[in-house]
């Protein structure tokens, strides 16, 4: 039987090897061992698509469970306090058994006799600050605490309002609960510009760049090696210039060499062009060209006038070339901030988020 690729490129998928991000886990880590009072126990993750957000959230819930914390993992869409109650629920009874989940249950919903049709529904004075004060009570005196993850911010959700401001209580009340949430950067902008969530404002913000090349160079080796394989010093160096420090990327660039290989168990510099070659394809097909399709008509005319700009673009330079004011230019900014298409700089100031992007975009439109 060959041996199982050690790469896993799909979206959210916790890698067998974390490339980087060695000060954001080091500071959460002491944040869940040294629990009440450390202020990453309020972080937000912030980055474009493909920056390895979703598996850092997921990374992040098994270090804190590896330290005494029931961790719970949500997306930024109707429904989803709920989703946490209920994910809490399911959580706890796994930590903390059977027996003492049922009771969690009763108590937790506040009715008498155990009954299906009784669970199905909260007591109807109790809100979902209640139902959850009730779990937290439970779980606390267990000896453990709550970490809430929420993927996909969007500021457009009432209940993102709720969950921080019903989060914010409970930190007042000092409980030995966490929230970490992750999202696009506009997003992110957008929800901490919301004077209902001000408290969100003091959280801890990580920005997911790129992955500095000696990361990269040392995650990809060492995850080939779990597989089995080696990898020659010029195939080694030809994969981290094509996967540019972007996290998926990696996981992408790895998979394909690791395939071309086949039953071999050295990646040469001859089966890493191929592998590169094919990532380049999967990640234009199944990432460039949909984000490409995707975008309006006036869209695309922002993006079409940043292609003059080697790397960085001002606003007041896009507008100029649309021939339009650079208010109606900063419409459209936000629109591809928001997709994550594009990235603010600075003040003014935005480039390309996806790797090869502008490149495409030049060969996708002859420009």
């Amino acid at each position: 039987m060959p041996p199982i690729n050690p790469f896993t490129p799909e979206f959210g998928s916790v890698p067998l090897v974390m490339a980087g991000r060695q000060s954001i886990r080091r500071e959460l880590f002491d944040a869940f061992v040294q629990g009440r009072g450390n202020p990453n126990l309020s972080s937000i993750l912030v980055g474009p698509r493909g920056s390895g957000k979703t598996a850092l959230l997921t990374y992040l819930g098994k270090e804190a469970s590896a330290q005494g914390w029931i961790a719970v993992h949500s997306v930024a869409m109707p429904g989803m306090l709920e989703d946490i109650y209920e994910q809490t629920l399911l959580a706890s009874a796994d930590v903390l058994g059977e027996g003492k989940a049922k009771s969690l249950r009763l108590t937790g919903i506040g009715v008498g006799p155990v009954s299906a049709s009784w669970e199905a529904a909260p007591a109807p004075s109790e809100n979902w600050r209640t139902r959850m004060g009730r779990l937290l009570s439970t779980i606390e005196d267990a000896g453990h605490g709550l970490l809430i993850t929420v993927d996909e911010v969007v500021a457009t959700l009432d209940e993102m309002v709720t969950l921080a401001a019903v989060y914010q209580l409970f930190v007042r009340e000092q409980r030995r609960v966490a929230l970490v949430m992750a999202g696009l950067p506009h997003n992110i902008s957008a929800l901490l510009n919301d004077k209902s969530v001000s408290f969100l404002r003091r959280a801890q913000r990580h920005t997911l760049g790129t992955i500095p090349d000696a990361d990269v160079r040392e995650a990809f080796k060492e995850t080939a090696a779990i597989g089995g394989k080696d990898v020659t010093d010029d195939a080694l160096e030809a994969c981290v210039r094509a996967i540019g420090g972007f996290p998926y990327m990696l996981q992408l660039v790895g998979f394909r060499c690791w395939q071309a290989t086949s039953t071999d168990d050295v990646i040469s510099a001859q089966e890493a062009r191929r592998g590169i070659q094919d990532a380049q394809e999967d990640f234009r097909a199944h990432i460039l060209a949909p984000t490409l399709r995707e975008l309006s008509e006036i869209d695309l005319q922002f993006v079409e006038a940043m292609l003059e700009d080697e790397r960085e673009s001002r606003i007041s330079d896009i507008a100029k070339r649309m021939g339009v004011e650079s208010r109606y230019a900063s419409k459209y900014r936000s629109r591809l901030l928001a997709e994550g298409v594009i990235e603010q700089v600075a003040r003014g100031v935005v480039r390309f988020a996806l790797p090869e992007f502008r490149a495409f975009v030049r060969e996708e439109l002859g420009a």
